[in-house]
């Protein structure tokens, strides 16, 4: 099969793109960067600038499946700028992509595409599924939702279509894992806010393996891409604490903190989503680190050896 990937350099696309290519895969990728592009027999970089609605036609050829990456963290402060830019990125990269397709011919019969569980409103309580309809007015609730509509757009050219809410991606190469940890490590660690507000998680392995088996399929539809065990952020900084060995010793930092430091963005940390992972498991995918405590041991062990 040969994929291409937006967002292949991003800390989700390195793995997966080399989770491909371990399989046998061949992998396209675009970039903004001439000096990123590679031309070998099983990975391929082509050019392209979402802005301008430029891209490399070429990019398509014996193409099957789109993996779509793209789009400005969420983790820099929302100023106006930046908040235009988290939108726009993840709008521009996918009509970009939808009008270079509807002018040609091509292979493409699948896309998988990122989405994000802040589509679900903030609770301590309720369980959310993929047919939840009570969806987040916030920020990131709408930014979600023009997100999925721009990839459902692509139905309309006969490329099926899945979309996978992804919760906070645990990995050793950065990321928010990397966020959390750094203040544990100097000794200043603590949950934040009320520590109560679930954070739903996921190994970025099992993510790049659920990406790989959503295309292998062509399934279509809402998948919550979450491991099958949520944590509180107590929790989770309690585990990441115990597995680096390090004390805890400071009380929560308090929400008035957290919105002073982090502005509109503190609802990252402060929001609350319990999601279920129920539908990708009933279609057979198997996650390999279930519980958060394995996932963060092997991350880590993984970092010691490569040290």
């Amino acid at each position: 099969m040969k994929v291409l990937i937006t967002g292949a350099t991003g800390l989700v696309g390195q793995a997966l793109t080399n989770m491909l290519l371990d399989r046998g895969d061949s992998v396209n990728y675009l970039t903004t960067r001439s000096s990123q592009i590679k031309n070998e027999a099983n990975y391929k970089g082509f050019l392209w600038n979402t802005e301008k609605q430029e891209i490399d036609r070429s990019c398509f050829e014996g193409v099957s499946a789109i993996i779509n990456l793209a789009g400005a963290s969420v983790a820099e402060r929302w100023t106006s700028k930046h908040k235009k830019a988290i939108i726009n990125s993840r709008l521009n990269s996918l009509n970009l992509l939808y009008n270079a397709l509807s002018e040609i011919d091509h292979d493409v019969k699948h896309l998988a595409s990122a989405s994000a569980i802040g589509v679900y409103p903030s609770s301590l309580t309720k369980l959310y599924e993929e047919d939840e309809e009570n969806l987040s007015n916030d920020f990131l609730g709408k930014v979600v939702r023009q997100w999925e509509v721009a990839a459902d757009n692509f139905t309309k050219l006969g490329i099926s279509v899945a979309k996978l809410r992804i919760g906070v991606v645990l990995s050793g190469k950065g990321g928010a894992l990397e966020k959390m940890a750094k203040p544990i490590e100097n000794y200043v660690g603590a949950p934040l806010g009320s520590g109560e507000q679930w954070q739903s998680w996921i190994h970025v392995k099992d993510l790049a393996h659920m990406f790989c088996y959503v295309i292998d399929d062509e399934m279509s539809g809402v998948y919550n891409a979450v491991a099958p065990n949520p944590v509180n952020n107590k929790e989770l900084t309690k585990a990441i604490a115990k597995v680096l060995d390090k004390p805890l010793f400071l009380p929560p930092v308090p929400k008035f903190v957290l919105k002073l430091m982090l502005g509109e963005m503190a609802q990252i940390v402060l929001g609350s989503q319990l999601v279920s992972a129920d539908k990708i498991q009933h279609e057979g995918f198997v996650f390999e680190y279930a519980h958060v405590e394995k996932a963060l041991e092997e991350i880590y062990e993984t970092q010691k050896k490569d040290s």
